[in-house]
């Protein structure tokens, strides 16, 4: 796992911006610190920052292959993880290789096939090809879009990142928002393709951009296919246990230290259980299996400050315990504390990882301390994110006003036209320039006209293919930012194995009644893991990522939100200074958990104005 960026022009001669490569480099030296590197031909620079995890001696990018017609140049980030079997395919086919990495895969994989070798990769990645042959970058993003890559086209080219900042760091780059980039800030609808800052755009997932003299253009090697699905509930079951071990036993393949996230709930349970019993097999040659090693987060006086609400009914750890003993993992639960989860420095360090003030604010802060303590012990941590929206695991999914509703579906629950995510935030004037739920009625129209309909299909099963789409296309789009970027930031590799394209794509045209088919959430999932798992798990209600309830956390918010309303912050540009001015008078020992959110949303968009100071133009 790395950080890539670059620039092409082909107006001016590269080789003479080494300073500024390296700059653009260096902002992502959180993402690969183990080394650095840079490539310079005439008309583009790559640059590289290395998260050492396979073959760690022969791995170094950019990688070039030398050609008759010149240099073919590679940037990567991620994992292909059937990178052993194109290995031998292109073998066969002639190719010679250096290195035991996936990235010289990747290369070759192009020198072979062209871009047609996206559709021949299983993983999450994200790279960049120079193919100074026919003077041609090539960009390229994985199916479910778990790696990022931006870029941003400028007269003569195109520059790239990882993340936006390393395109900001290029004095070329735009350092503007404008109303749609805030839209989407804040209006939770991730649309592909955006990337807030203007004239910015995201590689969208299962994308290919291609820039050369003639231009820049932009298709896509893959979509979310509706397909009849004809199994029946057995073999659906068999199935998706075939997968799961698959994909799992593909995904613990690495040269580093590894572990899972072990929340306690089916989804982390069933990863850490089938990682368990793969990891635990002798080797080839007769040598011992290996205990899993697994991590949950819990705070400190958890069990004293817990009230169970409509969201969380119970704790993690006992759940977490319970497993960990059932299948014999080497479990450590970090603990944290109010203190740390409200330290400025942390929510700085977070709001840099995500070059955004949306975040989840007490919880990505949780998250961050996490992935840090882990990243001392574990290169690489199997999640269990993205099986709520592959197999409808939210309880908004069961909820027949839910499903009725003419939006996207989190919205429903959460909000009421977004009303509840920014009037009480914004002030008037901008308030009304967003327009917010046009913008979000408009991106859903969007989002809906891009499902197709399988021929037979009941209203209500293609209206719970709408819902799956949207978590599969939109909100998991989200979830994925989040923990890369968070994760990233602290040099961890977090791979997902419910997002592999051929789980996903199979559980996706799988009927909603077979999805249910006990009338519960998560059918599938539980069958095909039942004899994995303790009984208290496979029956444990839904649980989302633990918040912390402690009041010191809320009195720390309270008290950073007065020292902020003591100055001329440029976020009372955008607030209303008047609403948290009321919420500074109030008593936070009885602050609603939506007004302590909203100020974790104040504060955080004020960290991002301090970091990165875009010019507004609203």
């Amino acid at each position: 796992m790395c950080g890539i960026t670059g620039w092409v022009s082909f107006d001016r001669d590269l080789t003479q911006q080494r300073v500024q490569l390296d700059t653009m480099t260096e902002t992502m030296a959180c993402r690969g610190p183990d080394a650095a590197g840079t490539w310079l031909d005439r008309h583009a620079a790559l640059g590289h920052r290395r998260l050492a995890v396979i073959d760690l001696e022969g791995g170094t990018q950019p990688m070039v292959v030398p050609t008759d017609d010149g240099p073919v140049a590679i940037t990567y980030s991620g994992e292909a993880y059937n990178f052993t079997e194109l290995r031998s395919e292109l073998l066969r086919r002639g190719h010679r290789f250096e290195t035991r990495s996936d990235t010289e895969v990747v290369l070759h994989g192009y020198l072979e096939w062209g871009e047609a070798v996206a559709e021949r990769l299983n993983g999450m990645f994200a790279f960049v090809i120079w193919d100074s042959r026919v003077e041609k970058l090539v960009m390229i993003r994985d199916r479910m879009g778990v790696k990022p890559l931006y870029y941003s086209g400028t007269d003569d080219g195109v520059m790239f990142g990882s993340e936006p900042k390393a395109i900001l760091a290029n004095p070329l780059a735009d350092r503007a928002v404008d109303l749609d980039g805030l839209r989407e800030l804040v209006s939770f609808t991730q649309t592909p393709g955006s990337a807030v800052w203007c004239g910015m755009h995201e590689v969208v997932p299962g994308g290919v951009v291609t820039v050369d003299r003639s231009g820049l253009r932009e298709r896509r090697y893959w979509t979310l296919p509706t397909r009849p699905h004809t199994d029946d509930q057995k073999t659906t079951v068999a199935t998706v246990r075939e997968l799961l071990e698959d994909i799992v036993s593909r995904q613990l393949v690495s040269d580093v230290p590894r572990c899972t996230l072990l929340s306690g709930g089916l989804d982390s349970s069933a990863i850490t259980a089938l990682a368990a019993a793969k990891l635990g097999r002798p080797g080839e040659h007769g040598e011992p299996g290996e205990k899993v090693r697994s991590f949950a987060v819990d705070f400190i006086g958890r069990e004293d400050d817990f009230v169970a609400d409509d969201l969380r009914s119970t704790t993690d750890a006992p759940y977490a315990l319970e497993v960990a003993a059932h299948v014999g993992s080497q479990h450590e639960a970090i603990l944290l504390d109010h203190a740390a989860i409200a330290d400025p420095g942390v929510r700085r360090a977070v709001i840099t990882a995500r070059d955004s003030p949306l975040s989840l604010g007490d919880m990505d802060a949780s998250l961050y301390l996490l992935f840090q303590a882990i990243r001392r012990q574990s290169t690489v941590a199997l999640s269990g994110e993205s099986a709520d929206e592959v197999f409808g695991g939210y309880r908004w999914f069961h909820q027949p006003e839910v499903q009725a509703a003419q939006t996207f579906p989190w919205m429903a629950v959460f909000v009421s036209g977004a009303r509840a995510q920014v009037s009480d935030r914004f002030n008037a004037d901008i308030t009304a320039a967003l327009d917010l739920p046009t913008y979000i009625r408009d991106r859903y129209s969007d989002a809906v006209g891009e499902v197709e309909r399988l021929e037979g299909e009941s209203d209500h099963e293609m209206r719970m293919r709408v819902m799956s789409y949207l978590h599969l296309t939109r909100f998991v789009r989200m979830l994925l930012e989040r923990k890369d970027r968070i994760s990233m930031a602290v040099g961890l590799e977090v791979r997902v194995p419910f997002c592999d394209h051929r789980l996903v794509e199979y559980v996706y045209n799988t009927p909603w009644s077979l999805k249910t088919f006990d009338g519960r959430e998560k059918s599938l999932l539980r069958a095909a893991t039942a004899d994995l798992l303790p009984e208290s798990v496979l029956q444990r209600v839904k649980a989302p990522y633990p918040a912390t309830l402690d009041p010191q956390y809320t009195s720390a918010l309270l008290q950073q939100s007065k020292e902020l309303l003591a100055t001329d912050d440029p976020v009372f540009g955008l607030v209303d200074r008047s609403w948290l001015e009321d919420i500074a008078r109030r008593d936070s020992a009885a602050m609603p958990i939506d007004v302590r959110n909203g100020m974790e949303r104040v504060l955080d968009l004020s960290t991002w104005l301090d970091i990165y100071r875009p010019d507004l133009r609203l």
